[in-house]
């Protein structure tokens, strides 16, 4: 799955906040070509979620972000607060249950109208959730055996990101762009537009490739922070190059690898350009995000979090380490569960 735009983050802290967020979902499910039952999946999602949020957070917000597999369109729903979390997760999923008086229908109700749901909630961390809708019906056929799941936004007071990534897949070859334009607001998305041209110009290549055509084609914008990952599952490989300050760490039960990006901008400024190669764990997670995720980011807090869907991941690390002064991107990705 790949996102085709940032986020669009939502403030919900009263009742006139969930009906905007409604308003913008249906705008967004009605723009990607959605039926009518469709959009008012989405509508219907986006208030049960945002009705949670105020309920039993007290507050958060909410990511709308356009998505695609293939030629199909969808949307994707990610839920968000720190409020005291629930209890007990599989109780709450049956309909009926309420701790707040209400008919108990929201998370049951979700869970049935999306294509994917997703959910995490740690008492006392608070809870996330992802509910993805498709404007048609994917391909049945077995997709790529590795899935990729992003959280990324604009800084505060922005129309448009920095911060962008791109995605080219094969059944076993997975190649990954990061960018983060130097700067904020529009002459940063120039930069990484540009970026994202490049990858998909250069991406059969190896990353240190096309990382050089990266450096090399980005003189004429402001330049960025870029990362280049290739994942082939047969061989159990991950090859990475990397300029500037993109984070890109792999996580297993067996510990983590952090990836080894140079010091640089892309398109300005580099020494040079080198490509490391690292085990691909079965098991493992690819983490990468730009700088405006905190680096002290810890998934162990989460139990059970590695194991979910890569969407959930970065939506967790979105919320609890944002650092709220810049754009942010969170891209997550890890083999296909059986």
């Amino acid at each position: 799955m790949e996102v085709s735009a940032p986020a669009t983050p939502l403030r919900i802290e009263d009742p006139s906040q969930v009906s905007a967020a409604r308003r913008v979902a249906t705008r967004l499910a009605e723009d990607l070509g959605f039926d009518g039952t469709t959009v008012g999946h989405a509508a219907l999602i986006v208030t049960e979620l945002g009705t949670n949020i105020l309920k039993h957070g007290g507050g958060g917000q909410m990511l709308l972000q356009a998505v695609c597999r293939g030629d199909v369109r969808g949307i994707e729903i990610v839920g968000l607060d720190r409020g005291k979390g629930i209890a007990d997760l599989g109780r709450s999923l049956r309909d009926g249950y309420s701790t707040a008086g209400s008919p108990g229908t929201g998370l049951g109700a979700i869970r049935r109208m999306a294509a994917a749901f997703d959910i995490c909630s740690v008492p006392g961390l608070g809870t996330a959730v992802v509910a993805t809708l498709w404007a048609g019906t994917p391909s049945a056929a077995r997709g790529p055996r590795v899935i990729v799941g992003a959280a990324s936004a604009a800084h505060a007071g922005e129309s448009v990101s920095g911060d962008a990534w791109a995605m080219e897949q094969g059944a076993a070859r997975t190649m990954l762009l990061v960018v983060d334009g130097l700067g904020h607001g529009i002459v940063a998305a120039e930069a990484s537009r540009e970026a994202v041209r490049l990858f998909r110009d250069n991406a059969r290549h190896a990353p240190g490739v096309v990382v050089q055509a990266l450096h090399d084609g980005m003189r004429a914008t402001r330049g960025g922070a870029v990362a280049v990952t290739e994942i082939d599952s047969d061989r159990g490989a991950v090859r990475f190059a990397g300029l500037g300050n993109i984070g890109a760490t792999i996580v297993s039960p067996a510990g983590r690898r952090h990836l080894v990006s140079h010091n640089g901008t892309a398109g300005h400024s580099v020494r040079r350009i080198d490509e490391f190669t690292y085990p691909w764990p079965k098991d493992g997670v690819l983490i990468q995000h730009t700088d405006g995720l905190g680096t002290h980011w810890d998934v162990d807090r989460y139990p059970g979090l590695l194991g979910r869907s890569p969407s959930l991941i970065a939506a967790v690390l979105y919320r609890d380490f944002n650092r709220g002064r810049d754009d942010v991107t969170v891209l997550v990705a890890s083999e296909a569960r059986a």
